[in-house]
């Protein structure tokens, strides 16, 4: 594991650009080489075998260095969602969305897969349609490509599809809610590495900043709202790191709870590590030329992807009714 650390560290933090827009094409060619795009993909479908806690160790750095990658939805999610489904997976990255609005007639697809993320630049997205799962090559005729970003400027891209060539095949029973849960747990782990990202950048700002004739960081207050911060990363990194052991341990399905709860738990601290950090750096930290916005926009946009809190609060809420008196504790504790 620590020679894992020591690699996704200097892959992205080599590749930090502040300034860079799309795909990182350089970056996901190294992700490819060294195995990282694919980590968790079996080696019968291009990938590396790898834990769910390797998979925490890279997603929490890639977070961490802004990384223009598109890690969690080809290895989390499309690659495994398609490889379930006995799809052959392309080459190159991929995208994955929730279930679409599309119909499939004899083997091809009419309708529009929306805000696909790193829809542009990626060879292929899978989807749910349906009882069926939808590979669309993205290089088909027929496709038309609407761009968007999310706050953090990410693709998040419409595809709009008329009578395209599609591979199909039956969406495996209980596939759906596990892509769901893998989409949460994925974005739990960059979450915490992006509020790590901006944490690092107000302490350091804390340090240099001088003012009444000493840094900043000496100030009571300051202090006090650097303690909060680090507060909420700790909270969010533990809790996503335990549902990345707990889906180790006994599967995704298995690990449900511990999903919602890291989902929940890292969505909370992203709005008050930004709230902080940029309090700490004034005016400064909202003007586009300063770094910290890689980090504060990422917290707010992922925030939102993939069920925002509220959404993971009332599943969450379900599982604890659904437990009843005798359940509660086991179900506090990690026994599902």
């Amino acid at each position: 594991m620590n020679e894992l650390l020591e690699m996704v560290e200097t892959v992205f933090g080599d590749a930090w650009d502040a300034a860079g827009e799309g795909l990182d094409a350089d970056l996901w060619r190294t992700c490819e080489e060294t195995g990282l795009a694919r980590l968790t993909l079996p080696e019968s479908a291009g990938g590396s075998e790898g834990s769910f806690a390797d998979a925490a160790a890279v997603l929490r750095s890639a977070g961490r260095f802004a990384a223009r990658v598109p890690l969690v939805e080809t290895d989390l999610m499309a690659g495994w969602l398609a490889h379930a489904a006995g799809l052959k997976l392309p080459g190159g990255p991929l995208s994955a969305v929730g279930p679409a609005d599309v119909s499939l007639v004899g083997g091809r697809a009419t309708g529009v897969l929306s805000r696909v993320p790193w829809g542009r630049a990626v060879s292929a997205v899978v989807a749910p349609v349906g009882d069926q799962v939808v590979l669309v090559t993205t290089g088909a005729a027929g496709i038309r490509v609407v761009e968007g970003v999310n706050l953090a400027e990410e693709p998040r891209d419409d595809l709009e599809l008329r009578d395209v060539p599609v591979l199909a095949a039956p969406l495996p029973a209980g596939a759906l809610e596990e892509f769901r849960l893998r989409a949460a747990l994925g974005r739990s782990l960059l979450l915490a590495g992006a509020g790590w990202c901006a944490l690092e950048m107000a302490a350091r700002y804390a340090t240099e900043r001088v003012q009444f004739g000493r840094p900043i960081a000496k100030l009571q207050a300051v202090q006090q709202m650097l303690a909060l911060a680090a507060a909420e990363v700790a909270a969010a990194e533990a809790s996503a790191s335990a549902a990345a052991l707990a889906a180790d341990r006994d599967g995704i399905g298995g690990a449900s709870t511990a999903i919602a709860a890291a989902k929940a738990r890292t969505g909370e601290a992203a709005g008050e590590i930004a709230r902080i950090a940029h309090q700490v750096h004034g005016a400064l930290g909202f003007t586009r030329e300063h770094d910290l916005r890689l980090a504060t926009t990422r917290l707010w946009a992922w925030r939102d992807e993939d069920g925002a809190e509220s959404v993971w609060h009332e599943q969450l809420g379900d599982l604890a009714l659904a437990a009843g008196p005798a359940g509660i504790w086991p179900l506090l504790v990690g026994g599902e």
